[in-house]
């Protein structure tokens, strides 16, 4: 059984990973705020499982199995989150706490049922991919709203923060997944966006344009 110090390892794994399918020692600990000679010692322990290439002072390999460890995990806490918004009408801002808890539950059972009632739901309420039961991921073309050029028309998708301030803001700007923006005006000077949504007009900073993607 994996423990709970392995999943919150793997969960950032999952994170950080890059397209060449490597995390370093370095953005594990500052990640999860733990020392470096612990995370070497864990990610041996990921070696040995077959997890991880490691070698020292080199980027940490993530193997096929290591990849699908990760994503299971993920996949449990994006169900979860889909499960209190959907089922328990939790907001989409108060969901991230509660799953992190339950996302270490180790029945199988009880999430695959859990998916079964959401009648297996893609994206989780931030627009995030749910992976499969084999770890599989939908591939998303997304880009952050603060990239988009003036003029252009795109759909809401997803968010890159879950924080509580950042997904109530959105609230208080009445900013959902799904909805259609458009770029009506960007300010040289600080790159803050005018944009329309519904028929309503709308001033956003670059930091909060930056943790919206869109959709073309």
């Amino acid at each position: 059984m994996i423990s709970l110090t392995e999943e919150n390892y793997l969960k950032a794994i999952f994170h950080l990973n890059n397209d060449e399918n490597t995390v370093t020692i370095n953005e594990l600990s500052k990640l999860l705020n733990v020392k470096m000679p612990s995370v070497n010692n864990m990610m041996k322990k990921f070696a040995q499982k077959k997890w991880v290439i490691y070698e020292s002072y080199k980027p940490l390999y993530i193997t096929d199995s290591g990849k699908k460890q990760a994503a299971l995990v993920v996949r449990k806490h994006r169900l979860t989150e889909m499960f209190l918004v959907e089922k328990m009408n939790f907001g989409w801002e108060n969901v991230h706490e509660i799953a992190e808890q339950l996302e270490h539950v180790h029945s199988e059972l009880f999430f695959d049922k859990m998916d079964e009632i959401l009648n297996y739901p893609k994206f989780d309420p931030h627009g995030e991919p749910i992976p499969d039961k084999d770890g599989n991921i939908i591939a998303q073309d997304l880009t952050k709203l603060s990239q988009c050029n003036l003029g252009d028309q795109v759909t809401f998708s997803s968010v890159t923060s879950s924080e509580d301030d950042f997904l109530n803001f959105l609230n208080d700007k009445n900013l959902e997944l799904g909805k259609k923006i458009t770029v009506l005006k960007i300010e040289n000077y600080d790159r803050s966006m005018t944009i329309q949504i519904e028929g309503r007009s709308i001033i956003l900073s670059k930091m909060v344009c930056d943790k919206i993607l869109v959709s073309h």
